[in-house]
């Protein structure tokens, strides 16, 4: 029986009466905004790649670059300086620092995300290190990143550290000036500071000869980071090997190092100066100062030290210039080699006393006599045949009072008097003549001699040869030399300077089978423009061998002490052994028989 209660609808049906309302058409002004704004959103797009990739392209390209490109720097290594005979004076080794970032410890196989404590660290580094746990422990505590814990460590101990595989450590590799001939170039050589700075001697004057030929080269990274050059050409990385090649050398220097210290010690000196020179081209085979002071650790010495004073001091020679002088005179012709002078022993001159070192009258005697007893007096009357202003400017034609052509840094120029003082005063000319009244350096000094011994011809004195690329010699510069006097005054003035050796205060140099002319000379030394009584300046100078003459040999002490202190006893001693090394090690054969040289008449 069906139930007559309505049935009620479900919401899911339609009723039968409904009808479906089509929907609106869309406005056309509506699609043509629609489309405007999509139009515009393209044209924006389009604009926005025209923009980057057209006019921000190279922007772009330059910045990715930057995120894809790795730069290598130059380490600023500098070349190996050498002697005449290949032995390392200065050379760069590569050294390292140990810098710690505590915030990234960890070792090998830890957990990722596994920090590792400092002092857990330091109980590694410790023994590699040689430092104490407790003050590693002290450095990395409380610190996040950047503590140097260590400086020029050498490559095995920086291989060792790497070894740990330590992470939160990092290495700096960095180029370390090393002397290992230790304070035997010193006074030449120079030095850098701790930043690599040159502070003296050839490293500083040499400086952009000494730097390396170093490139800054760009290579690609990987996506990890690692570099790949596979974009450079084969070499690329290859700097230059040459060397700088000095003339001197260290077996020499080092003889005349200990002879000379050994003197300055005895004699309680201030200073001392010994200098060993090629007659033919200049070359300095040896140039030796003392005091010294040691370049890998200079900072224990006082900085006066650093100066090398046989360029850089000026002394009045002596009685050192005494065969320099005659030689003026035979070469203006105001005096025969057979003449003879008349020592009284004193001499009055404008008012002024002059008198022999050994106040003592000598008579009469020739001029190798008058080198032999050192005579003032002879050299006083010898000069005065010399007109004052031809002796002058014969001093300036020598270059007493211009600045040193030579490689040597520092180098001053020498003091004459004004000509109109030297030419009206006369007691100038006269104290000149026995090597006073003026100034020069110990190596002019030398030079002047070398050129007595090199008939005339005035040489420059140097203390480099050039770059040196394996066998292969690149000179600095070429080497002229100037001839002044004539070779037979040259010849007369070393037959006189022998006869010292063989008869007079130079005999402590005298050597079985070698003939060797020399001088000595002992000159009051000048502080502040006045002689400081009781200062001496001790020297002594020769040239060998004399029939043909290659070297010159130089000693020069400042301020030895004692009574007996003369060229004779302070200086010749150290010239003594300086000539019988460098005859060894230079292969220079004995004289050839027969008698000295005879001075001819002219």
């Amino acid at each position: 029986m069906r139930s007559s209660k309505p049935r009620r609808k479900g919401r899911g049906h339609l009723n039968r009466q409904q009808r479906v309302v089509p929907l609106e058409p869309i406005p056309a002004f509506r699609l043509k905004l629609v489309f405007s704004i999509l139009c515009l959103g393209l044209v924006g797009l389009l604009g926005r790649m025209a923009w980057l990739q057209v006019l921000q392209a190279p922007a772009l390209e330059a910045k990715a670059r930057s995120f894809q490109t790795k730069y290598t720097k130059s380490l600023g290594t500098r070349r190996s300086i050498v002697d005449r005979m290949g032995r390392l004076v200065a050379l760069d080794e590569e050294r390292y620092r140990l810098w710690a970032h505590p915030m990234y410890f960890s070792f090998p196989g830890d957990a990722k995300g596994l920090l590792r404590k400092p002092v857990e660290v330091a109980q590694k580094l410790t023994l590699p290190l040689a430092i104490p746990i407790e003050d590693l422990i002290n450095r990395l505590d409380n610190q996040q990143s950047g503590v140097k814990l260590a400086e020029g460590l050498d490559p095995e101990s920086a291989s060792e550290l790497r070894r740990l595989g330590i992470s939160g450590l990092d290495l700096e590799a960095y180029p370390q000036r090393i002397y290992p001939q230790g304070s035997l170039f010193a006074n030449v050589v120079g030095f850098l500071n701790q930043d690599r700075v040159p502070q003296a001697g050839l490293e500083q004057s040499l400086n952009k000869r000494l730097l390396r030929f170093e490139k800054s080269h760009a290579m690609r990274l990987g996506a990890d980071g690692t570099p790949l050059p596979d974009d450079l050409p084969p070499g690329a990385f290859y700097g230059d090997d040459l060397q700088l090649q000095l003339t001197l050398d260290a077996r020499l220097q080092e003889l005349s190092v200990k002879a000379l210290s050994s003197q300055i010690k005895k004699w309680r000196a201030k200073k001392g100066v010994a200098i060993v020179l090629d007659v033919s081209n200049g070359e300095i085979l040896a140039l030796a100062s003392s005091p010294t002071y040691d370049p890998n650790n200079y900072w224990n010495f006082s900085p006066g030290r650093f100066r090398e004073w046989s360029v850089q001091d000026l002394i009045e020679p002596g009685s050192t210039f005494k065969p320099i002088n005659l030689a003026l005179a035979l070469q203006e012709g105001v005096i025969n080699p057979g003449e003879t002078i008349k020592d009284t022993g004193t001499l009055k001159v404008g008012g002024w006393r002059i008198y022999n070192h050994d106040r003592v009258a000598h008579g009469v005697i020739d001029f190798a006599k008058l080198l032999q007893v050192s005579s003032n007096i002879g050299m006083v009357k010898t000069m005065k045949n010399l007109a004052p202003e031809k002796y002058w400017e014969w001093l300036s034609k020598l270059g007493l009072e211009d600045h040193p052509n030579t490689d040597l840094p520092g180098a001053v120029a020498g003091q004459i008097k004004l000509k109109s003082v030297f030419v009206s005063q006369p007691i100038e000319p006269a104290t000149a003549s026995f090597g006073q009244g003026f100034s020069l350096t110990p190596l002019k000094l030398a030079q002047l001699h070398a050129m007595i011994a090199n008939n005339g011809y005035l040489v420059r004195p140097h203390i480099t040869k050039g770059l040196l690329a394996g066998e292969a010699l690149v000179p600095f510069a070429s080497h002229e030399k100037k001839q002044l006097l004539d070779p037979e005054v040259t010849r007369i003035v070393r037959s006189w300077m022998e006869s010292v050796v063989e008869l007079g205060s130079g005999i402590g140099v005298k050597t079985p089978g070698y003939r060797i002319g020399g001088k000595t000379g002992t000159a009051q030394k000048v502080v502040n423009g006045k002689y400081e009584p009781g200062a001496k300046i001790c020297s002594f100078v020769a040239n060998l061998p004399v029939d043909d003459p290659r070297f010159v040999v130089l000693v020069v002490v400042d301020e030895p002490k004692g009574s007996n202190a003369f060229g004779s006893t302070v200086a010749v001693p150290v010239a003594k052994e300086i000539i019988d090394g460098l005859l060894v090690l230079e292969k220079i054969p004995p004289s050839q028989k027969g008698v000295r040289f005879q001075p001819a008449k002219r």
